[in-house]
């Protein structure tokens, strides 16, 4: 018996010749890089197609033409048969509705509440930006499983969250699969996570299905072997000689509203050194981050920064801005244009200058960000989760950028980021952030090796594969 039958699915210029099944209650996970079709595979199967592609080819969901079918009858089978995840919750979700309201479009209220209860949602009368990450993706899930579907797609759904609430998220995926007898169909770039979660593997590269039936363990596939390679973690990062302080924070507090951001916040950073600040959402990484950038005043405590300061932002579309060439928004920062040009060279993407950010991929579009905070040859460079939502191969390159440039100018690095692995490798110095405190900083070797503070164990137990 098949749930789902593709044969030769074709999108001009976006997959080409897709095939596949997924028999009931499957686990199948969707791999590849950045543009490999994986997202437009999983809207097929929805139909929620942009009605200007044409698709060909057949792809059927327990018996109906998902691409045939009129709109109405499509809209009947989403919710009922099939469900997705989507990977960014706050542009998923109403920001004018309360979730319990938003659940209950697609059932009864006192369902939607024990729904939301199940997955973990206590707060059922909250507005989306009352939640922090880690709930608002359960309430996406709550929203998915209210049909009772037979088909859940999730579609990279923890991508932006701590490897803690990745855990939790992972975690209550897997129970309501298994208990609900849904078949799975898993996108991520993280094979750590596929591993987990999925029984079986398709490898798309280029829209096109390269390996239909991967073996992660043991490849046998080259370009399935290529990305194994890529999410492998390199090798720590070597212990450098630093010079005289250039960041210090002295007993640093501030507020958010009425939360304590910060609380009591001491660091010293020096000339040349690359430091890594990792903590789960919450913990004040971006306000610690806002303070040295002096974007935000602390409200008591002390903050000396001595050097020009540049940052790589976690979201390169959103810091861009689309109605300008990427020569002109590297210019921004006081390059010339034959500078802009330099360090588009540099990130490779030599001679794209008069084009915007809208004819490039997201991994592009984060080494033009790159690019412009390292035009004027910053002294000091932040990055805050540069890496996050990039595929493995995509990262690796980003990460290998990211060194060459701060190696070539000298300059001191702090590197955001949630996932501690990534920090290892490109920071011999860590500090871990928990409710606004610091509490274990050091070698990230003797950190990793041997943490001291229960919280630092638990983002490194929570770690696919170690």
């Amino acid at each position: 018996m098949t749930l789902v039958h593709i044969e030769d699915l074709t999108i001009d210029g976006i997959l080409d010749g897709i095939s596949f099944d997924i028999a009931p209650g499957e686990r199948l996970g969707l791999i590849g890089e950045s543009g490999s079709g994986k997202s437009m595979t999983a809207l097929t199967i929805m139909g929620l197609l942009d009605e200007r592609l044409k698709p060909r080819g057949t792809v059927t969901l327990s018996g109906a033409d998902m691409i045939n079918s009129s709109p109405r009858k499509k809209r009947r089978l989403r919710g009922s048969k099939v469900a997705m995840i989507f990977q960014e919750p706050m542009t998923a979700l109403d920001p004018l509705m309360t979730v319990e309201r938003q659940v209950a479009e697609a059932c009864s209220l006192e369902k939607a509440r024990a729904l939301l209860k199940e997955v973990g949602v206590e707060r059922t009368s909250s507005f989306p930006h009352e939640l922090s990450g880690g709930q608002r993706q359960r309430v996406l899930i709550a929203l998915a499983i209210a049909g009772d579907p037979e088909l859940l797609i999730c579609d990279e759904p923890t991508t932006a969250l701590d490897v803690e609430v990745q855990q939790q998220i992972l975690s209550l995926l897997d129970s309501l699969v298994r208990e609900r007898g849904m078949a799975l169909l898993f996108i991520t770039h993280d094979l750590g996570v596929i591993r987990q979660m999925t029984d079986r593997v398709i490898v798309l590269k280029n829209g096109a299905i390269v390996d239909p039936d991967a073996d992660l363990g043991n490849p046998q596939v080259e370009y399935t072997a290529q990305l194994v390679a890529a999410s492998r973690p390199g090798a720590p990062a070597a212990v450098r000689s630093v010079g005289e302080p250039v960041i210090q924070l002295r007993d640093v507090t501030w507020r958010r509203g009425d939360t304590l951001a910060l609380d009591g916040i001491s660091l010293t950073v020096r000339k040349g050194e690359r430091i890594g600040i990792v903590g789960g959402s919450g913990s004040g990484k971006t306000s610690l981050l806002r303070v040295i950038s002096q974007l935000n005043e602390p409200d008591s405590g002390t903050v000396t920064v001595d050097g020009h300061l540049q940052m790589v932002f976690q979201d390169p579309y959103s810091s861009l801005n689309p109605r300008r060439a990427v020569r002109d928004s590297v210019m921004e920062t006081g390059a010339g244009a034959a500078r802009a040009d330099e360090v588009l060279a540099q990130v490779g993407l030599d001679g794209v200058g008069d084009r915007f950010p809208r004819q490039f991929s997201g991994g592009q579009r984060q080494r033009i960000s790159i690019a412009r905070a390292a035009a004027p040859r910053p002294q000091i460079l932040i990055a805050d989760e540069p890496v996050s939502a990039l595929d493995v191969s995509v990262r690796a390159q980003v990460l290998e950028l990211i060194d060459d440039l701060v190696t070539h100018n000298d300059s001191t690095l702090v590197f955001v980021s949630h996932d501690l692995s990534v920090v290892r490798q490109v920071c011999p110095t860590i500090a871990v952030l928990h409710k606004g405190r610091i509490v274990e900083t050091g070698p990230t070797e003797q950190v990793w090796e041997n943490p001291q503070h229960d919280y630092t164990k638990s983002l490194l137990r929570a770690i696919p594969g170690v």
